[in-house]
């Protein structure tokens, strides 16, 4: 078996050129994903769907030359596995049931998790084989906090609510957050069980909370889910992804025990080299829309990013997901800039 370039750069080792994968690099901006999505009748339907979901997987993996591919699921599977309604609403994302309509907050246990998502498994098993040997198969989920905003609020967007319900129902929050620990964790460990390399957290609403929210809502959940990760068994690298987290990056990436950090956009690669613990693998911040806009001005920014983070361990990816209207052609020509350097 080939050795997996990820793999070495999770392991504290710098390559170049860097080994590449992009957020959300199964979606709608490539013309064969439209085509499968189009046979699941909803969303959760097609991530429940292994030959739907694997075959998500395999496309942008024949288009381009990525060194990982990442499992086609949800974050919101773990609601719907926990009791709560999920469905997604076309061209607005996703829908639950609010707990703030509750005066009373209610879900499921968390050991009917791996059960209820069996289906997601058998797509890690099914990737895992269909895959080449050298790509590494990322598993993931999404953070506690974020997952409970969804749950809290019933919808993305504007997350002042949750923000407030954190003040006013503070049990109820600290509650719901200790749920999504276990049942995360769970989730995670099964994906390894099923053959995920590797594993990424998206917190991806961490941005906007004052430092003793974020201790509460982040740090704490995300250091008690790596501790209960290892305690199951699971010595695989993970990926922290904190979008957002801006200033309080720093105690993100000591505190938490992640074995790497996500860089978003806005932050410079810089502060996060200074902030991280010497020799931390660090994987971003390319801007999704240089991607869109391709061309020559994409290029050099691609170089000054690798150029950027040069001495340290690092995997090229986006500061967040591929957007719809990303032509892929212009994937093509980034993916071939770092890979050549021409």
């Amino acid at each position: 078996m080939t050795e997996r370039s990820m793999m070495r750069v999770l392991g504290g080792e710098r390559i170049d050129p860097p080994p590449v994968w992009i957020m959300r690099q199964a979606g709608r901006y490539l013309p064969e994903y439209r085509q499968i999505r189009a046979q699941a009748k909803d969303f959760l339907d097609f991530c429940y769907t292994p030959a739907l979901a694997v075959e998500a997987v395999m496309q942008p993996l024949r288009r381009f030359d990525l060194d990982a591919g990442i499992l086609f699921s949800d974050i919101l599977v773990l609601p719907d596995a926990l009791g709560r309604k999920v469905w997604f609403v076309e061209g607005e994302g996703p829908r639950l049931e609010p707990l703030l309509d509750q005066d009373t907050w209610t879900f499921g246990d968390p050991d009917r998790v791996v059960g209820f998502l069996a289906p997601v498994y058998e797509t890690v098993e099914r990737i895992r084989a269909a895959m080449p040997a050298e790509t590494t198969l990322i598993g993931f989920a999404g953070g506690p906090w974020t997952v409970a905003t969804y749950m809290i609020q019933g919808e993305g967007g504007d997350k002042d609510r949750c923000r407030r319900a954190t003040y006013q129902r503070p049990g109820d929050v600290a509650a719901l957050l200790s749920v999504l620990v276990e049942a995360t964790a769970r989730h995670l460990a099964a994906q390894v069980a099923a053959g995920a390399d590797c594993l990424q957290i998206f917190e991806s609403w961490s941005e906007g909370l004052p430092e003793p929210l974020f201790e509460e809502v982040i740090l704490k959940p995300t250091k008690a889910l790596m501790a209960r990760l290892r305690a199951l068994g699971v010595t695989v690298p993970v990926i922290g992804f904190p979008r957002g987290a801006g200033a309080l990056l720093g105690r993100y990436a000591r505190e938490t025990g992640v074995t790497a950090l996500g860089v978003d956009t806005q932050t410079p690669a810089g502060f996060a080299r200074a902030q991280a613990p010497e020799g931390m693998p660090l994987q971003g911040n390319f801007d999704p829309q240089m991607l869109i806009c391709g061309g020559a001005a994409m290029e050099a920014e691609a170089r000054r990013v690798i150029e950027d983070f040069r001495g340290s361990p690092h995997i090229f990816n986006l500061g967040h997901g591929i957007t719809p209207q990303t032509p892929p052609e212009n994937l093509a020509a980034l993916v071939q800039v770092i890979k050549t350097g021409g």
